[in-house]
């Protein structure tokens, strides 16, 4: 991917990014993947981490990595976290680039607690990126880059996990080039498309929450026996026998 357009790319993520995590609260939060992007710098849980992805460590690609923000390094697919302990979980470009996308996301779903916030990124092949980058490996099969995931199979995979989609969004419609002056000439794109074919842009955002059903909310046990205490009153009143008069 041409530097111009990754910086491109980089700045629209960042920005979805402190919109959506803004509002979100809870105890813990983590980013997994894409370190050089500060995705937790504008959420205010008190716990917060970044990890990368163990595959970063077979990457040469040293602008990819950002060492310092890193405190941890774990698979995708097996988190070492316990069931429901994650209020908030980022996937950069996570799913994409780990071996078994789908049971990543599983393992997502496993960690987040209920009414869990799941934020996730991805590149669209179904656009004019991915035009682009399909000609590329046409031209050399040994090129080892990221495919992109549907934005419909990421919905459908977190339909089946119980998860709902809370928001979708597109963005990216320029074509990847190399150069900023060229990236400058065609920024007129993301207007356009951003209004005739929004599904078509380059990149998506999904924010996504953990539902369960039939779960119920526990109350405070002083709430409890406030409300059996009166229902005992009113029992009481009701079995007193009502005098008559002569």
């Amino acid at each position: 991917m041409a530097k111009a357009f990754g910086r491109y790319l980089l700045d629209w993520e960042q920005q979805r990014c402190d919109e959506a995590v803004a509002d979100i609260f809870g105890y813990h939060s983590l980013q997994l993947g894409l370190p050089m992007l500060h995705a937790l710098r504008h959420n205010r849980m008190p716990h917060r981490w970044v990890a990368a992805p163990t595959l970063d460590l077979n990457l040469d690609r040293p602008a990819c990595q950002d060492p310092e923000q890193v405190q941890l390094f774990c698979a995708p697919e097996a988190l070492p976290f316990a069931e429901a302990s994650i209020d908030l979980l980022v996937l950069p470009h996570t799913l994409e680039l780990c071996q078994d996308p789908h049971a990543a996301l599983r393992e997502a779903v496993r960690v987040l607690v209920p009414e869990g916030r799941l934020l996730l990124f991805g590149l669209n092949p179904f656009s004019l990126w991915g035009l682009q980058h399909g000609l590329e490996r046409a031209q050399a099969p040994s090129l080892n880059a990221c495919k992109g995931l549907p934005y419909w199979r990421v919905r459908d995979w977190l339909q089946v996990l119980a998860m709902d989609v809370v928001a979708a969004d597109f963005g990216c419609h320029v074509p990847a080039v190399d150069s900023e002056a060229w990236l400058q000439r065609w920024r007129w794109m993301d207007k356009l498309g951003n209004k005739a074919w929004p599904v078509l842009g380059g990149a998506y955002c999904v924010l996504a929450v953990k539902k369960v059903h039939g779960m119920r909310l526990m109350e405070p046990a002083w709430r409890s026996r406030k409300a059996t205490a009166s229902a005992a009153t009113a029992a009481a009143c009701q079995q007193v026998p009502q005098r008559k008069e002569i």
